[in-house]
């Protein structure tokens, strides 16, 4: 089993930048694709970006390819999301989600897919 604990979401301005971080528990940290998600208030939750196993692969959601990073530190348990260019509009608490993987990787975009989650973090970008 993995437990996921996010930190590092606060109040930022438009146009600031942020990183949140997620920290698993485990031992096979190194086997899970890693993913980000969000969900404002009276939203569904939404993909963010994913991360492969080994770091190699990564995927984004449109809304935010350019601006966001997801990495990892499997020696840390660690995965992240840096947050560049931010605006209102990315105002949501964000989770973090673990997949295991025991053969050939893909990126999963929906939360049905993923089978560990964080609390969430809270972010909020004011204008």
């Amino acid at each position: 089993q993995v437990q996921l604990i996010e930190s590092g979401g606060g109040l930022v301005q438009a146009g600031g930048s942020l990183r949140v971080s997620c920290a698993a528990s485990g031992r096979t940290f190194s086997s899970y694709a890693m993913g980000w998600f969000r969900q404002a208030p009276g939203k569904e939750r939404e993909f963010v970006a994913t991360i492969s196993p080994n770091g190699g692969v990564t995927k984004y959601a449109d809304s935010v390819k350019g601006r966001f990073t997801i990495s990892r530190d499997n020696a840390k348990n660690t995965v992240y999301l840096q947050m560049n260019s931010l605006q209102p509009e990315d105002t949501a608490k964000y989770y973090c989600s673990a997949k295991y993987y025991s053969g050939i990787y893909w990126p999963r975009t929906r939360p049905s897919e993923y089978d560990y989650w964080g609390q969430g973090t809270q972010v909020t970008v004011s204008s």
